[in-house]
């Protein structure tokens, strides 16, 4: 079982990740929706396509919330090399905790 976190926030957990370029992909089912808005940023990736982000948002320790951009991407129309991840999303290593569970 993989889990990201942060903070106190578990943003997703799954044992059906998709690998991809090192970075795990979460089935949608998989994560905390109610902690993500969409953002508007959009990247290309030569080989699977335009990204779409999420923003998160979180509850401190003092019930305060936090709320951080473009912490996940995912692709919700990729190209046909990468229709195994279409939906699936992905998290910046740098901004989250992903951890084996």
């Amino acid at each position: 079982m993989v889990k990201v976190a942060l903070g106190n926030t578990t943003l997703a957990e799954s044992t059906e990740t998709i690998v991809v370029e090192g970075n795990h992909y979460f089935p949608p089912s998989s994560i905390n929706k109610s902690a993500f808005t969409d953002s508007e940023t959009h990247t290309t990736c030569g080989w699977k396509g335009v990204a779409s982000y999420y923003n998160v948002n979180t509850t401190t320790d003092d019930g305060s919330t936090s709320s951080l951009s473009d912490v996940a991407w995912y692709y919700p129309n990729p190209k046909e090399a990468a229709k195994n991840i279409e939906g699936y999303v992905a998290f910046y290593k740098n901004k989250v905790t992903i951890s084996d569970a």
